[in-house]
């Protein structure tokens, strides 16, 4: 699909810290960080407007640190500064491949990246710039699932993109049961009360309210962002307010 075509025109890329590490348990898959910018790189090259919010999980965790007995919002502020870490892996490699991007940051850090300003994040994506959104929301006790929301929310995002290592949402966990069943399409509502670990309830409450389509798909199968974004084909599972008449959904 091409100009307009093209169902969503600005998306917000979620990224997790585990996506970025790639085949480690800790830090920074380079490999695996250069294949994502690649595929951000393809769909850029359509006119997609694309923005990111990025976790910080494969660096430090702040959930493992609390039940070590750190403080809450200390422990969420040092997770803060290890998405910065992972956005400027992104943006390095980005640039590398030319394709322009901007770091902004929801904690002031001048000398690394602009503070985050709405208007200025909108003319960025209007040029055909990258942005990634790093710190999550610059309060403590809000996950990075919750930034990316309200960002999505505040950039006025077509949809949100849930980049994971799996290809969906599955009834049960894939890892544990044989029988898992990955469900192509399930209702903000259902999400909720079925309590679905893929996003906390703040993120999918976040993007009810502002009718935001949400898709949770494998972004490190190669091809499946262009396959969404340009091809327009059903990869994997979108949670939405109603059923589409494509059998897959609508926002």
């Amino acid at each position: 699909m091409e100009g307009d075509k093209l169902k969503y025109k600005r998306v917000l890329l979620k990224l997790s810290g585990e996506v970025l590490a790639g085949t480690r348990t800790f830090g920074i898959d380079f490999d695996a960080v250069s294949k994502i910018c690649r595929e951000i790189l393809e769909v850029a090259r359509h006119g997609i407007q694309i923005a990111m919010v990025v976790g910080g999980g494969n660096i430090f965790r702040g959930a493992q640190a609390v039940s070590m007995g750190m403080d809450r919002p200390q422990a969420d502020y040092m997770g803060m500064l290890a998405t910065v870490i992972n956005a400027l892996a992104l943006q390095d490699n980005l640039e590398r491949l030319g394709l322009p991007t901007r770091v902004q940051t929801a904690v002031v850090m001048q000398e690394i990246a602009e503070p985050f300003i709405r208007r200025r994040a909108l003319r960025h994506l209007e040029k055909g710039r990258v942005v990634i959104f790093a710190a999550g929301t610059g309060s403590p006790y809000f996950s990075t699932d919750t930034a990316a929301s309200l960002r999505a929310a505040e950039i006025g995002a077509d949809c949100l993109l849930k980049a994971t290592k799996v290809d969906g949402i599955y009834d049960k966990d894939p890892m544990k049961y044989d029988d898992a069943r990955k469900l192509n399409f399930i209702t903000y509502l259902e999400a909720l009360s079925k309590q679905l670990k893929v996003m906390d309830a703040t993120a999918f409450s976040l993007c009810m309210e502002n009718s935001i389509p949400i898709i949770v798909f494998d972004i490190l199968q190669e091809g499946n962002l262009k396959k969404l974004l340009i091809d327009g084909e059903p990869i994997g599972t979108l949670v939405s307010s109603k059923r589409g008449n494509d059998g897959y959904g609508c926002g």
